[in-house]
């Protein structure tokens, strides 16, 4: 089962997003890095979903495409 990520965490710094485990940022259970894997909000800003679905919305239009 894929847990999913919430949209807008109160504080996203405090955990590492690399896995399904979400350790805090302290513990890094998963041996994922030295360092915690950053939420998109921190990455991409508080519109990440806007920024990330358009993709795979074109992806999935370019798939559909009728061939005549």
């Amino acid at each position: 089962m894929v847990r999913r990520i919430p949209e807008r965490p109160a504080h996203p710094e405090r955990i590492c997003w690399g896995c399904d485990l979400y350790c805090a940022a302290s513990d890094l259970r998963c041996g994922n890095g030295k360092e915690r894997t950053q939420h998109p909000v921190e990455t991409f800003g508080p519109d990440w979903m806007q920024f990330i679905l358009p993709e795979a919305d074109a992806s999935a239009e370019s798939a559909h495409i009728d061939h005549e």
